[in-house]
């Protein structure tokens, strides 16, 4: 539906799009997960056509849009900084797609639709006010409404809920995953929140630098993260990332040879590496792999506790049930657990670039 192949911008020096390759598919959700100045906006506005590459080309429903204006291309665009009319009311900015010479419908059915998706919003008790009198989340509200109220072969949503507080923000991820659902428009939705990423995308693709990194499904970017950068980008908390070498029998040894994990990499032996594994599939007295340590520091985060252990000089982050970890101190040894199947092992961290997964039994 949606192809992007070897797109190449530059502004100036900065180089925003460095050969990127993006293909999303028919009625998919898909989700450009980045950080800040990675490419995310410039690659939206090059779909939409606000922006010309300078190289490589893009195709819609296999249809190449070289020369094709923004207003041709059958695409509808969210983006964060609202661009509503701050003299219009709510319901006349969410009216004014429908009022073009493409997309107009008689006012009745109009207002039906306008009615569905201010309701699907939260915003039916505003479309009287002046888009000037509302706040910064019912602005966004308002600006993701006139874009979902108009038919187009794909939705741009560029950060549509970033200035939404974290309660709304969790409600509107799952409106939209509705919609996606019901209507099977293909999306392709912008963030910089992985926890986002992960909820709302059929599919996720980890941009960088003005390139893809990875392209997959939630499972394969969890399970299977291209490099340590990926890795570190998916989960809350961070995943734990253990300096250290490959033994003589391919296993794992931590730098301070404190931490000895049974894998077999395909790595020769001294190759510097990093032990990846994510603090909730670390048990306290679980089965598997034994470790010992120390408490460092508790956390409770609801129904579950973070708990900061000591291994050696290295410090791992575990997430155990509250009533596990209730009366854990600082300084009480305790015994954690891992399964080798749940281990990533990763080159070492370079100057120039991430350290990327190697594989291992």
């Amino acid at each position: 539906m949606i192809r992007l192949s070897g797109i190449r911008k530059t502004y100036g020096k900065v180089t925003a799009l460095d050969g990127l390759e993006l293909d999303v598919r028919e009625g998919e959700f898909f989700c450009l997960l980045g950080p800040s100045g990675a490419g995310k906006t410039t690659t939206l506005k090059t779909i939409a056509g606000l922006e010309i590459p300078d190289a490589g080309t893009v195709e819609l429903d296999g249809e190449d849009m070289r020369g094709v204006e923004p207003y041709d291309r059958g695409v509808a665009m969210c983006f964060e900084s609202y661009a509503l009319y701050p003299h219009k009311s709510a319901y006349d900015n969410l009216a004014s797609p429908l009022r073009s010479p493409r997309h107009r419908l008689p006012a009745d059915r109009a207002r039906e639709r306008i009615g569905e998706v201010a309701e699907l919003l939260g915003i039916s008790a505003l479309l009287d006010r002046p888009v000037g009198r509302l706040s910064n989340g019912q602005r966004q509200r308002v600006a993701l409404g006139r874009v979902l109220v108009r038919p187009a072969r794909a939705f741009l949503l560029d950060e549509p809920l970033s200035h939404l507080d974290a309660k709304l923000r969790q409600q509107m991820r799952a409106e939209l995953k509705a919609i996606g659902a019901v209507r099977r428009t293909t999306t392709l939705y912008v963030t910089h929140d992985s926890v986002e990423a992960l909820a709302l995308g059929d599919r996720i693709g980890v941009i960088r630098d003005g390139r893809i990194v990875q392209t997959g499904t939630r499972e394969e970017i969890w399970y299977r993260p291209h490099d340590t950068e990926v890795a570190r980008a998916f989960g809350r908390p961070r995943i734990n990332l253990l300096p250290g070498a490959i033994a003589p029998d391919g296993s794992f040894r931590s730098a301070d040879g404190k931490v000895e994990l049974p894998m077999r990499a395909d790595a020769a032996p001294g190759t510097e590496v990093l032990v990846g594994v994510r603090p909730r599939d670390i048990e306290l007295n679980g089965r598997g792999h034994e470790l010992t340590g120390t408490v460092y520091v508790t956390e409770v985060l609801g129904r579950s506790v973070e708990v900061t252990v000591r291994l050696g000089e290295q410090h791992v982050s575990l997430v155990a049930p509250r009533g596990g970890a209730t009366g854990l101190r600082p300084d009480d040894p305790v015994r954690l657990s891992v399964r080798p199947e749940n281990l990533l092992l990763f080159e070492a961290d370079r100057p120039e670039r991430p350290g990327r997964r190697i594989d291992h039994d």
